[in-house]
């Protein structure tokens, strides 16, 4: 990588980075503030420019794609400019294994004012795998990574950061498509002897892969997206697709369907219609399909899980990490950091937020099992307990239904799947105002539990709220317990006992939490009484 030019510690930085693919071009341009790795996306771009679609096994370069991917970096370097941002542009399978590479280099320099670093494949692996840690909360588990290019596939096994084992294998969804699906209708034979060809190449990876390892499977890169999506849309094709893959999980099974379904679909013109599918990628689908499903078997992967980040957002962190001294370690705690980042930035109070998550999961750490709720729902409750009142950077009115837009839309929230982010809005949403109602779309569409788990959690939260009525700390701590159960009651009653400061008048925050009860009491099916237990 290219040094970029000393940055003072703590300033703003904007840069912008550029995947030059066997298949599309991606950009994104971010901006750093601070000393850290993280960063908010200003703008994404993807053009698919299909540098590599010249005759050969990734040998030339033809004219007309060097045209085109010159005429790409040229619009790429403008939107860089316009954002005032340092632009870092990597090239990968196609361009590195080109004899032309020099010609397309030159030009990327001379005519579009774009230069251009071609990396190794080793280094490809390690950039993605930088990236994959900043969206998927893996960094103290073993994975192995599995990233599916036009051109060429990265696998590679890390923990902590560390690479224990990496490779850069010559398949890729166009290569192979190339090879064996050139046709616009299936040959019988070819999805067999594109099989053997996958295994054969992966032989040496599967051997590295067993001898150290891995607790879990990550899967980056356009290929893997559209397998998810069509699985998405096998599961429920009613269901709309969510806003991001991240963490969304699959299976090897539901690998195997989705090539049974490109298979018998048996032309690119009716891949085309395939749920789920995008119709750009129909006539290179089926290769990296093939790809994928000889990869999980090879490497007995039974479940994988999406990370919208890869490359480009590798070399971004690279950049950063060399300019400011970040550490790929401060990537440890992500999805508790992503929501920290966002309540710093949009809520104006955020003591009283912590204060009120605190609250909200001393209850709830006695309590879930009265209520129903499942251990993942603290996580989220403490999430939308920090992130409640971000909705106020936009306005106080209504404020509780800004909370839930900013937390649906940020993309400061990597680690969390679209589903986990769904919920996380929704007890924000809900706590305040009206409770939920199956009137609401957005609660409506939830599965049962997920209603369960909205409702309990956004119970808990009100009160939790009301206890620091007056944004003091007045309230130290609550316990809770179970009176006794009333003649013809379902339940016990759960009792709040609180524990103020001495001396601290509580009558606010007791008022409130009693006034905010209700929502709780429904989800218990019994009564919920506050009381003031302070010594």
């Amino acid at each position: 990588m290219t040094e970029p030019a000393e940055a003072r510690p703590g300033a703003v930085q904007h840069l912008g980075a550029l995947d030059i693919g066997t298949n599309s071009f991606h950009l994104v341009i971010a901006r750093f503030a601070g000393d850290d790795l993280r960063f908010e996306v200003i703008t994404r771009e993807k053009e698919m420019v299909r540098l590599g679609s010249g005759s050969g096994d990734m040998k030339l370069l033809d004219d007309d794609a060097i045209d085109r991917g010159i005429a790409a970096l040229t619009r790429c370097r403008q939107i860089a400019e316009a954002h005032d941002a340092r632009l870092y542009a990597v090239a990968t399978s196609a361009v590195r294994e080109a004899e032309n590479a020099a010609v397309f280099l030159r030009r990327a320099r001379k005519e579009a004012g774009v230069e251009v670093e071609v990396i190794s494949g080793l280094e490809e692996a390690r950039l993605i795998h930088l990236g994959v840690l900043q969206a998927v909360p893996v960094f103290d588990r073993r994975l192995v990574l599995v990233d599916i290019g036009g051109g060429s596939t990265e696998i590679l096994v890390g923990e902590r950061g560390e690479i224990l084992t990496a490779g850069s294998l010559k398949l890729g969804a166009i290569r192979l498509t190339r090879r064996f699906f050139r046709t616009e209708t299936l040959h019988p034979a070819a999805v067999d002897s594109a099989r053997r060809h996958v295994r054969a190449a992966v032989a040496p990876m599967r051997r590295q892969v067993r001898g150290v390892g891995f607790q879990v499977a990550v899967g980056s890169s356009g290929t893997i997206g559209s397998v998810a999506a069509m699985i998405h849309a096998a599961r429920d094709p009613d269901a709309p697709a969510p806003r991001v893959w991240n963490n969304f999980e699959f299976t090897r099974k539901e690998v195997r369907a989705v090539v049974r379904a490109l298979v018998v679909a048996g032309s690119v013109e009716a891949r085309r219609r395939l749920p789920g599918l995008d119709d750009k990628r129909a006539d290179i689908i089926l290769g990296g399909a093939v790809i994928l499903e000889q990869v999980m078997g090879e490497l007995e992967i039974t479940t994988m899980v999406v990370s919208d980040y890869a490359l480009r957002e590798g070399v971004l962190l690279d950049a950063r990490e060399r300019a400011g001294g970040a550490s790929i370690h401060q990537l440890h705690d992500l999805r508790r950091r992503g929501v920290l980042h966002l309540a710093e930035l949009m809520d104006d109070d955020p003591e009283h937020s912590a204060r009120t998550a605190r609250l909200a999961l001393e209850v709830f750490d006695t309590a879930a099992p009265w209520l129903g709720l499942r251990d993942d729902a603290r996580e989220l409750l403490e999430a939308a307990a920090l992130l409640a009142n971000v909705g106020q950077f936009v306005s106080h009115d209504k404020h509780h239904k800004h909370s839930y837009y900013v937390i649906r839309n940020t993309d400061h929230l990597q680690g969390y799947t679209d589903h986990e982010i769904e919920l996380i809005a929704l007890i924000a949403r809900y706590h305040r105002k009206s409770a939920p109602k199956d009137s609401h779309p957005e609660f409506a569409a939830l599965r049962s539990a997920d209603q369960h788990l909205v409702r309990g959690c956004a119970g808990i939260l009100r009160i939790a709220i009301g206890l620091d009525r007056t944004h003091a700390g007045l309230v130290e701590h609550v316990r809770v317990a179970r009176g006794k159960k009333d003649e013809g009651a379902l339940a016990r009653p759960m009792v709040i006992e609180v524990i103020g400061r001495p001396d601290a008048d509580l009558s606010l925050e007791l008022y409130t939490a009693e006034e905010r009860k209700d929502l709780l009491a429904s989800v218990l099916g019994a009564p919920v009484t506050v009381v003031d237990a302070t010594p």
